[in-house]
């Protein structure tokens, strides 16, 4: 029986590893599930069918049948919207690819607000929720039942009873303490909630693989709020582990808050199948504030793509700088693509620095991670271990004029797996207030001029060539 067993795993190895070979995956990807599905067949293939998939099903064509209903409304909206539109970005000289990549474009006319850790951004977030007249959108990866999360379920329940409608969407699994009997507490005042329901339909029915990583943040069309921040009380630095935590935030008040909110729209009508009707896209020129204002674009990314959004538009952005690449994130095991763009930076005299934290929630990126940064460093990069608690922030500054902000990690998951969200602010004052708030973040940090991973311990190297070679499984 047990050779039975055996010979059936190893033929079921043998049928994934053609399927892993014929999806679209990077090479790296294929190559570590083929090898994995032929010698370890008895694990790697449960492993493969509830992680092995690289493209979401369902959700473009759902989109696109619903968008079909809206088509005029559509049109006749971006007629009122023109205005706002940026067609042409002389400092953005691969605009065009911009647009195509991410079906959006800048907008002109926002006004734009850096959120410092949780206590701003939870302020923040308080105080705009507290102003809605018509509705809320509300996205998070992660809402805690803790104290946290308490204070904006109560706020969202006042809202509610004032008329308010409430939509909230969380991902199944990073929210998993919100149990029936809670989701069932906050429906019954009238708040609408789903979760994201990342297996709904057949082709999705046993993948835990993709999560959607978004925190959007809308109010009445008007205002939004995007970044690294979830609702729980570890972002206030209330984690034994991981405190303080160090996170960013962004505020957006303009245009660029109806970008976030389409985002969120496609979101939920996948989740709920059901196309929200009563949301404002009416350009709001008495609430936005006057002239030109600040440049942003909301760029949505994810694993329903047809193309790799994430990997494409950060590869893109890199190549842009001219002076600085700054990137700050928990979790750096970058792609090829991206490793190229920084290596070509690094050859052509271009400042690249990567803050990265020394403590980390997750052991085997901590350890894969320093493959990369050990390359990169001997080429010329500094490198900085943050060592004042967790930095959780997902921030990158291209020379004097962007600023991107939003929940992307440098990783294969974030790049490829999860859907995501990035703003980016094409302005140079904004831009300094990124390089002050990074320059504060660089003092608390270790750097290392030189980091050589060679000169590590066997033990330190074996961990790190290890998870790397398995990175690209993830």
């Amino acid at each position: 029986m047990l050779a039975l067993v055996l010979i059936l795993f190893e033929i079921l190895g043998v049928l994934s590893s053609i399927h892993a070979v014929l999806q679209p995956r990077t090479p790296q990807g294929a190559i570590a599930w083929v090898v994995c599905l032929i010698a370890i067949p008895i694990l790697a293939v449960p492993a493969y069918w509830v992680f092995g998939r690289s493209r979401f099903k369902g959700y473009v064509a759902a989109w696109r049948d619903a968008s079909l209903d809206i088509d005029n409304d559509i049109r006749g909206l971006r007629q009122k919207f023109e205005s706002y539109l940026v067609e042409s970005a002389t400092v953005f000289p691969e605009y065009e690819a911009v647009k195509k990549l991410s079906s959006s474009q800048f907008t002109r006319g926002n006004e734009v607000e850096l959120l410092v850790d949780g206590e701003a951004t939870f302020r923040s977030l308080h105080t705009g929720i507290e102003a809605a007249k018509s509705y809320i959108l509300f996205q998070f990866y992660i809402i805690r039942t803790d104290d946290t999360g308490n204070q904006f379920k109560q706020q969202l329940v006042r809202k509610a009873a004032e008329g308010v409608e409430v939509y909230v969407l969380y991902d199944e699994l990073g929210s998993s303490s919100l149990d029936i009997k809670r989701i069932v507490e906050w429906a019954e005042t009238g708040i609408h909630i789903i979760p994201f329901n990342t297996r709904k339909g057949i082709q999705n029915r046993f993948q835990l693989n993709f999560r959607n990583h978004r925190k959007i943040v809308v109010v009445d069309g008007i205002t939004a709020w995007v970044g690294g921040l979830n609702i729980g009380d570890e972002y206030l630095g209330k984690d034994e582990k991981l405190s303080p935590w160090r996170d960013t935030h962004l505020f957006i008040n303009g245009p660029a808050a109806l970008l976030s909110q389409a985002i969120f729209l496609s979101d939920w009508h996948w989740a709920g199948s059901e196309l929200l009707r009563g949301l404002s896209w009416e350009p709001k020129p008495e609430a936005w504030p006057k002239g030109d204002g600040t440049e942003v674009l909301v760029i949505g990314s994810g694993p329903a793509d047809e193309y790799e959004t994430a990997s494409l538009f950060f590869t893109n952005a890199i190549n842009l700088a001219r002076k600085r690449i700054w990137i700050a994130t928990p979790y750096f095991i970058p792609d090829e693509a991206t490793m190229v763009a920084l290596r070509l930076a690094l050859l052509k005299g271009i400042e690249v620095r990567i803050l990265t934290p020394d403590l980390n929630d997750n052991w085997f990126v901590r350890h894969a991670s320093n493959v990369y940064l050990s390359d990169l460093s001997q080429m010329g990069a500094k490198i900085h271990f943050y060592e004042k608690g967790f930095m959780h922030q997902k921030v990158m500054l291209i020379d004097d004029q962007y600023s991107f902000i939003g929940t992307v990690n440098f990783d294969n998951r974030s790049f490829r797996l999860n859907f995501e969200v990035t703003a980016t602010v094409s302005d140079s004052q904004f831009a300094t207030k990124i390089e002050s708030m990074l320059q504060d973040d660089f003092s608390a940090s270790t750097e290392l001029t030189e980091y050589r991973l060679d000169d590590q311990s066997l033990w330190q190297r074996l961990k790190a060539r290890g998870s790397a070679l398995l990175s690209p499984l993830l």
